[in-house]
């Protein structure tokens, strides 16, 4: 029987009921804490950790965790309510978006302007997709795109794996390299309380970094492929992949689903405007979560009116749009879950007393790395950037505290690492169902990334490095 990685949602459940087993021993502890001007909250102070009562958790708070998650049951404050509700009403939006076929359009567009100049399509369509990573964590979203692009670059003398670089390798770099991405960046940085636009200047230059990178890397090897075939990593399949993915197929095909017409136009530039409302209103405006979900509720009513779609239409459209993310939505409720219940047991500040006292001595720039590296290998076990953001922001960013890195220099380095780590997470959805799509083994994908991944994670330790000392 072949071993399979539980999903997301059992990981963190089981760690759930690990952390109520937890608060029977580990010593129950706090910190004293302090008004920080600066940053506008309680925090702890460095060296005034004292042990207290222990309060162990029972099944019945392990239970309720998921839900408290979300609201506290006894004073009705929101935890991460606001943030899932963000979620789903971002995942209807992106519905009804994509029901226009807007996207796309745009792609296709720019795919017939470069018809023979094939090459100038990697770096073109990588960066459209690399936004789409960036701004929204385009994941599940590219398994549209393969049976659409591989065709394409093989009836241009590449092969299929050029043809899944481009999707995973553009999105993926987009992911690494989030600046307003709503399940990563604005999760992150709200668990670690800090504005999601804080630290957004180094994280659009480790995108442009990373994706040049990357761009470069799938070039070299596609014009390698296109001289001689018979350097492709998956030589071994062009024969079959030639008829699978080109066999009575005309790259023309479904013109008017992909027609780029002016209302496609006017539909993207209402999803570009969007983000760049977001952006000024968190950042200028005092908005967060409730004004985020009211822009993006609203940009999906006016969408849903400039493409005509009826009433009942675009209602099932957005239910099933936000229906796509209802897991994410969950996810980020019971990873909550997991700091209710540490919170409860007063193992949070325990573990957080135990943390300092591994990292301390360390500089600034072996704090960071040395983060980077623990988010790396959390990320193994918690494919899901959102999962990992609030389940570990609550305890990783106060250390930046202790250690003198700013919080959102530890937000930076959760998400670089996830991102790194999901180009070739065997437990990440995403990458398996575009391989299978593409027809690529995975120990071919990995064969093919493992320079990459060096060069990757070496850019991304500079930078942030970098971040600690301009910082």
């Amino acid at each position: 029987m072949t071993f399979r990685f539980p999903s997301a949602y059992t990981i963190l459940f089981g760690l759930i009921v690990a952390v109520a087993v937890a608060t029977w021993f580990v010593p129950a502890g706090q910190y004293t804490r302090e008004l920080n001007e600066e940053l506008g909250r309680e925090v702890p102070i460095p060296g005034t950790y004292r042990q207290v009562e222990p309060n162990p958790q029972g099944v019945l708070d392990v239970a309720m965790a998921p839900i408290a998650g979300f609201f506290d049951p006894v004073s009705y404050e929101a935890r991460a309510i606001d943030v899932a509700l963000f979620v789903l009403i971002i995942g209807g939006f992106l519905g009804v978006v994509t029901k226009t076929g807007a996207i796309d359009a745009g792609i296709e567009r720019a795919m017939q302007a470069l018809r023979g100049r094939e090459k100038w399509m990697i770096p073109i369509l990588m960066a459209l997709f690399a936004a789409g990573g960036t701004i929204y964590g385009m994941a599940e979203e590219t398994l549209a795109f393969y049976a659409l692009i591989i065709p394409v670059m093989i009836a241009a003398r590449y092969d299929a794996l050029t043809g899944v670089a481009i999707i995973m390798l553009g999105a993926g770099v987009g992911t690494l390299g989030s600046t307003i991405n709503p399940f990563a960046t604005v999760i992150a940085s709200d668990a670690a309380e800090v504005p999601f636009t804080e630290g957004i200047v180094l994280r659009f230059a480790i995108l442009f970094v990373c994706w040049l990178a990357c761009v470069l890397y799938v070039m070299r090897y596609a014009e390698r492929v296109r001289a001689n075939p018979d350097l492709s990593i998956v030589a071994d399949r062009r024969a079959s992949n030639e008829a699978h993915f080109l066999k009575g197929r005309s790259l023309s095909e479904d013109a008017e689903r992909t027609d780029f017409t002016t209302t496609r136009k006017l539909v993207l530039t209402i999803f570009a405007a969007s983000f760049g409302v977001m952006i000024w209103g968190v950042s200028m405006g005092g908005w967060w979560m409730a004004e985020m979900s009211a822009l993006f509720l609203v940009a999906a009513i006016v969408v849903g009116v400039i493409a005509r779609i009826g009433e009942e239409d675009f209602t099932n459209t957005f239910v099933d749009g936000a229906r796509d993310l209802l897991g994410v939505a969950l996810v980020i409720g019971i990873a909550r879950g997991i700091v209710v219940v540490m919170d409860a047991g007063n193992i949070t500040d325990t573990i957080l007393f135990w943390s300092e006292t591994a990292v301390e001595g360390l500089s600034e720039v072996g704090f960071i790395n040395t983060m980077f590296g623990l988010q790396a290998a959390l990320s193994f076990l918690v494919p899901s950037s959102s999962g990992l953001a609030v389940l570990t922001m609550p305890i990783m960013a106060p250390l930046g505290d202790f250690a003198g890195v700013p919080r959102d220099l530890v937000v930076t380095a959760y998400q670089s690492a996830s991102g790194l780590v999901n180009l070739v997470n065997p437990t990440f959805a995403v990458v398996m169902g575009g391989l299978a799509l593409g027809r690529v083994p995975y120990e071919r994908w990995l064969r093919f990334m493992w320079p990459l991944l060096l060069i990757l994670t070496a850019i991304i330790m500079v930078a942030i490095s970098l971040g600690t000392v301009v910082g």
